[in-house]
């Protein structure tokens, strides 16, 4: 006995082969072929009645593991617009690829042979889904071609009633203007023009619901004209006046107005947002540069700009200011007698 991996279980097993035999094992394998046979079944029904519906980017790209191959396989068949429900599944169970794998997968894991079967598509049962999928597509066509007409007569319907009312707004309104002045509209022998005249009752219900109403324009709603409204100088292209890419810029006048900031301006605030970046407690950032500074603005303890470190250019200059101090205090102390 050695050791054997089984993939099905995920697990290492310390009896060999004698594991496919187990209890463990078996019912693993009834759990897998189970799920499986669910989604072959649903299948199954597609042979006789294929369905193609229209196709759907995120439900009809779903995929399915094949316990036998060992690979995902796509469950549904899609060309361009269409999709065949469980097609593609189909069309793998029915490949010799899928009945090898389907071999070995049962002798590696002695599972039982009759159940075998029900994981195959017989090439028989794929020509009978073949001939169910033709019949299928002329059915799908039959129906597009109908919803194609509907929404054909359906706009010819709107487009017709358009038109109806269209003519209904037009012609009551010359109607009822030839009526109220009947006597400046006759004929040179005497007799009225024959003009028909749409009334009410003619037109029905629905096409006076559909009228708008036009008393605004009738003759006692008279409108008021208040001129020409124009601006001095001004214009625009409805009162002839030429289009703004065609008026002369305003620096050929003379006026050269500078429009934004300037340069320096510009590389004055490009400075601001430097200085912007970096940290506000920092020596010299309340510096004024435009301050008036003399010759002596230099410490006398120079010796940083010359040589040593720093600490030792301090260091210095207190103990020379030490001696200093040193020297003044004895000036001040001796005797004046001594100093003479």
């Amino acid at each position: 006995m050695g050791v054997f991996y089984c993939p099905l279980c995920r697990l290492t097993a310390f009896t060999g082969r004698r594991h496919l035999y187990s209890g463990s094992h078996q019912q693993r394998l009834r759990e897998a072929l189970g799920r499986l046979q669910a989604k072959v079944q649903l299948a199954r029904k597609m042979i006789k009645n294929a369905v193609v519906v229209k196709y759907e980017a995120g439900e009809h790209e779903q995929l399915f593991w094949c316990l036998c191959c060992k690979q995902e396989v796509k469950r549904h068949l899609s060309h361009g617009s269409l999709t065949v429900l469980h097609g593609g599944l189909l069309q793998h169970m029915a490949s010799l690829e899928h009945k090898k794998e389907a071999n070995k997968f049962w002798w590696e894991n002695k599972a039982e042979a009759k159940l075998k079967q029900q994981f195959l598509i017989s090439p028989e049962d794929y020509e009978r889904f073949k001939s169910s999928l033709v019949k299928a597509l002329d059915a799908y066509e039959e129906k597009e071609d109908e919803v194609i007409k509907e929404m054909a007569s359906h706009i010819r319907e709107v487009e017709q009633s358009r038109q109806e009312m269209v003519h209904a707004v037009l012609e009551p309104q010359t109607g009822t203007e030839f009526c109220d002045e009947s006597s400046a509209f006759s004929t040179p022998g005497g007799h009225k023009s024959d003009i028909t005249i749409i009334t009410e009752e003619q037109l029905g219900p629905s096409m006076i619901q559909k009228t708008p109403d036009l008393d605004w324009m009738e003759g006692n709603h008279a409108l008021t004209f208040i001129g020409h409204q124009e601006s001095e100088g001004k214009g625009n292209v409805h009162t002839g006046a030429k289009p703004p890419w065609l008026l002369q810029d305003e620096e050929e006048f003379g006026s050269k107005q500078q429009i934004g900031p300037s340069y320096e301006e510009f590389l004055k605030e490009k400075e601001k947002q430097k200085l912007k970046k970096l940290p506000a407690d920092r020596v010299g950032a309340n510096f004024d540069h435009t301050s008036q500074t003399g010759e002596g603005w230099l410490p006398s303890f120079g010796r940083v700009w010359n040589h040593g470190r720093r600490w030792q250019s301090r260091h210095q200059f207190k103990a020379e200011s030490i001696k200093e101090r040193d020297s003044q205090r004895k000036t001040r102390k001796r005797p004046k007698s001594e100093l003479q």
